[in-house]
């Protein structure tokens, strides 16, 4: 007797894309670019580190210990050039001890409003084979304006607009983001890779 060839022993499974996020909202926006990636919510551990690219490559390498796979992480990180870029990834502990109102005013004490906002991705299939997607936008500090539903976007105005982050709807606010800019970078590759 012949073996079907579309039986499901004859097919080979292509490992699916994870993301590795407990965040939902950036879970959408990352399946806005890349439909086919799914979700995965492992508690990784964050190393505190001032270059976003090791703070990737440390959780893509954790998640790598958990399973086998194919992951996607990322970092969005916001840069404040009154701090010589700072607080950079650090902007999680930043934001939990300062809010936005005490990022605010240290902009505005040392009358330096610029900063940039800047997503990194990580993906990788194995420990030595990591690839690093950016997308960054100019804009500046502003006092705590919109709803505080999501980070530091009360604070973050990007340049040639009137509106900080959080007074954007979301999809105003995903057609401009450093995140959707390092996903279309990625999409790129994967597109290339396949």
């Amino acid at each position: 007797m012949k073996k079907n060839i579309n039986s499901p022993e004859r097919k080979a499974k292509k490992p699916g894309i994870y993301f590795i996020t407990g965040n939902e909202k950036k879970l959408r926006e990352v399946q806005s670019i890349l439909p086919e990636v799914k979700q995965k919510n492992i508690d990784l551990p964050e190393i505190q580190e001032v270059d976003a690219k090791k703070v990737v490559e440390a959780k893509l390498l954790e998640a790598l210990k958990h399973e086998k796979g194919q992951f996607i992480v990322e970092d969005t990180s916001l840069y404040f050039n009154c701090l010589n870029g700072l607080p950079g990834p650090l902007i999680k502990w930043f934001l939990k001890k300062l809010g936005n109102n005490g990022l605010w005013q240290i902009a505005e004490k040392f009358g330096n409003f610029k900063a940039q906002a800047k997503t990194i991705i990580g993906y990788a299939k194995n420990s030595k084979n990591i690839h690093f997607f950016e997308g960054d936008l100019d804009g500046e500090i502003t006092k705590p304006t919109g709803e505080t539903d999501f980070g530091w976007d009360p604070i973050f105005k990007p340049n040639g607009f009137t509106k900080t982050f959080a007074e954007m709807t979301r999809e105003e606010k995903n057609q401009i983001s450093m995140r959707r800019k390092a996903l279309n970078e990625l999409k790129k590759f994967l597109e290339k890779k396949s």
